[in-house]
């Protein structure tokens, strides 16, 4: 028998009950359950006394091929955890219902410094500018939703996938757990999933954020929720009542890559010969085109270590492997949508590079909303509305767009494989999760000079040991963005107290 220092919760939870075999992988299903002797050194593994990145691994038993596996000796529990109850708690944005929901979503949206980041002596102004900016932007925005049938759709669609993943996971793994939906801007809010997993008696946590790439302004903000709580709440959620693990990112999973593929292919294979005819010519020799528009963040955030960008271009390298290639007739682009305000944001931006390949003679495309795995605003409207009248103006007749994920079949029992394969792997907490995605490290006071984060303590949840980032902002820029977010400020009060906009105090008629 060979012991190896690893924490698993399908090895919490098969220390409390003999008969309830989670210790697998999907390639791998369970014909035999692991022993072990003692469940202290497991709940010693997570307690942490103070704040902390470094890993405590538990003891759990790896086994030889030799070994008789159902030789069981009995754990001495020394938490109150009795029985195994598994949940899974999907994290995700959230949007309003009905158009008498848009004002409160746009307050709880731009109240998160995450999306809004102040300079630090305008900080305590967060909410004062949330409130101005949702209040300005209500009429359009709900114009927007009422196009798109008077709200999002993403609440029905998120718990369409809680429903269909808690089958699979039955059906496929007899694993029975509960699936929980937590919304960071609006109902069912992250605090009141959690009422209801301590109401269930949940003591082994999967969380799952719905964003395939991690990026601190999705994934982060939404952690950040659940560590603040965490934190304030440690009796309820310390490892003597709850284990939890985090899946932070997963662009690069087999099944979700095939299954982005699959929905991208059938859209390519829609392609009349005419239209392939009128797409190829002298100046476009590329009959079919794809355009990936990924949800695009300030600049900033990528120079301050965030990874969403290098895990977007990663994410559309490996889907690009799955399809035709540009021999046989398919050329793959990549360009970021829905930027706000006056910073730079990652480019190109989509709808600079839509107008780009029509003068390029590009006939046939297909958009592909690379970020997103459940319809919404961004997609029905921005996507659906707006850019595909961009691309027709600019002369690309033949549009396509490949569908979210949705409720795609090969998608669902993809994330029903992440549950599992989190249950047997080594488990990465919400801080270890925020520390290894740099979370917490974008303070425009902080990145002004060169700037070290470090790893330390984080090996063993997917990344390296010596891990180091090294960010560089210009004081330019940081001038510029301060300077830039005070206009802001000054110009929602100016626009907010006098009931006018800007623009008519200088005479122009709006």
């Amino acid at each position: 028998m060979r012991i190896t220092r690893r924490r698993t919760l399908a090895a919490y939870c098969l220390a409390l009950t003999t008969d309830w075999g989670l210790g697998f992988t999907p390639s791998a299903p369970p014909s035999v359950s692991p022993s072990f002797t003692s469940i202290d050194d497991i709940g010693r593994s997570s307690r942490h006394p103070k704040a902390t990145t470094n890993l405590d691994t538990a003891s759990v038993l790896t086994l030889d091929d030799d070994v008789s596996f159902r030789s069981v000796v009995t754990p001495s529990v020394s938490s109150d955890l009795k029985e195994p109850k598994v949940g899974v708690l999907l994290l995700n944005l959230g949007g309003p219902e009905t158009g008498e929901d848009v004002e409160g979503f746009l307050y709880n949206l731009f109240a998160d410094p995450d999306i809004i980041r102040l300079p630090p002596f305008l900080a305590p102004l967060q909410s004062l500018v949330a409130l101005l900016i949702s209040k300005r932007r209500a009429p359009k925005s709900r114009e927007a939703y009422d196009s798109i049938g008077g709200g999002s759709p993403i609440l029905q669609y998120t718990r369409a996938q809680a429903d269909l993943m808690t089958k699979s996971l039955k059906d496929r793994y007899g694993i029975d757990a509960k699936t929980y939906i937590g919304m960071r801007y609006w109902y069912p809010f992250t605090e009141e999933a959690l009422a209801k997993i301590r109401e269930d008696g949940i003591n082994a946590l999967v969380i799952l954020p719905l964003y395939p790439q991690f990026s601190i302004s999705t994934s982060g903000s939404s952690l950040r929720v659940l560590q603040e709580e965490f934190a304030k709440k440690s009796d309820l959620y310390g490892p003597q009542k709850m284990f939890h693990t985090v899946i932070p990112s997963w662009y690069d999973r087999p099944g979700y890559v095939k299954s982005v593929a699959n929905l991208i292919q059938q859209e390519l294979d829609s392609f009349t010969p005419e239209e392939i005819e009128e797409g190829t010519s002298a100046e476009q020799p590329i009959p079919k085109h794809v355009l990936f528009s990924a949800h695009g963040v300030p600049a900033s955030y990528i120079e301050a270590g965030d990874p969403y960008k290098a895990q977007i271009e990663d994410c559309v390298e490996r889907i690009k492997a799955l399809l035709p290639s540009e021999e046989d007739g398919v050329k793959v682009h990549l360009s970021f949508q829905s930027r706000v305000g006056p910073v730079e944001w990652l480019r190109p931006y989509t709808d600079d590079v839509l107008p780009s390949l029509g003068e390029q003679g590009v006939k046939n495309l297909v958009v592909v909303p690379i970020s997103f795995v459940s319809e919404h605003i961004e997609t029905l409207e921005e996507i659906d509305i707006e850019y595909r009248e961009l691309a027709l103006e600019s002369g690309i007749t033949n549009w396509r767009r490949s569908p979210a994920l949705n409720t795609d079949p090969t998608f669902i029992d993809d994330m029903a494989d992440m549950v599992a394969d989190a249950l047997s792997e080594p488990s990465q907490t919400i801080t270890e999760a925020c520390v290894a995605n740099n979370v917490g490290n974008l303070e425009l006071e902080s990145v002004s000079n060169q700037l070290e984060i470090s790893s330390a303590g984080v090996g063993g949840v997917g990344f390296d040991d010596n891990l180091a980032y090294r960010s560089r902002m210009r004081e330019g820029e940081i001038f510029n963005g301060r300077l830039a977010m005070i206009g802001i400020v000054m110009t929602c009060l100016l626009e907010y107290f006098s009931g006018q906009p800007l623009i008519h105090f200088f005479g122009i008629p709006n």
